[in-house]
């Protein structure tokens, strides 16, 4: 069935989306059609306000709406320590915990070959430019994802910043907590190991 095209223009748009298929879209389309007017017009003001009022702070690279954004400005904040994070949902996950209380860098990707991604594509210039800038920096946590792409993205970093005198420490990986031993695949019962900590 052929659908009148504003229908078919809005189920387009939601398969645009990571993760949504047709199916998914299509159910989202009409579902947004039998939203009150009020709220689609809030939806929207708030897709635009996004996209226009937020840029990616100039010293770590987080979504914020002032620049430089309020971790770094915040100087309760311990500037010797910056945890290197893939996208800024990893950041935010970690701010979550409210566990780490230095600085953040994000890289906004991973190195990956095969995707034709090399080093000038993601946000490590600015990395280096900020250790050089800054003596206060003393560590470096790299804390990427636990596959390929980012182990090679850590390693990198790992051998770009060592000869700079800078400690470079990885994130532990390993088991989850409440997951059972003998589900865990090969890598994480490794880095598990690896990973032990003083009891």
């Amino acid at each position: 069935m052929q659908y009148p095209e504003p229908i078919a223009k809005l189920i387009d748009s939601y398969t645009k989306l990571p993760g949504i298929g047709i199916k998914t879209a299509t159910r989202l389309a009409f579902y947004t059609i039998d939203m009150q007017e009020e709220d689609v017009t809030h939806f929207a003001q708030s897709l635009i306000s996004a996209k226009r009022d937020l840029k990616f702070c100039s010293i770590c690279g987080n979504l914020t709406e002032e620049d430089p954004c309020s971790i770094c400005q915040d100087e309760t904040r311990d500037p010797s320590v910056v945890l290197v994070v893939e996208e800024v949902k990893d950041l935010m996950a970690l701010e979550n915990t409210n566990e780490f209380r230095g600085r953040y860098h994000v890289l906004h990707g991973v190195l990956s070959p095969l995707a034709g991604k090399g080093p000038d594509d993601i946000n490590i210039d600015t990395l280096v430019q900020r250790l050089q800038k800054n003596e206060e920096i003393q560590e470096v946590i790299v804390g990427t994802n636990a596959n390929a792409e980012g182990e090679a993205t850590a390693m990198y970093l790992s051998r770009l910043l060592k000869p700079a005198g800078i400690k470079v420490s990885r994130l532990a990986t390993g088991l989850a907590v409440g997951s059972d031993i003998d589900y865990a695949d090969e890598i994480t019962l490794i880095k598990s190991v690896e990973g032990r900590t003083q009891m």
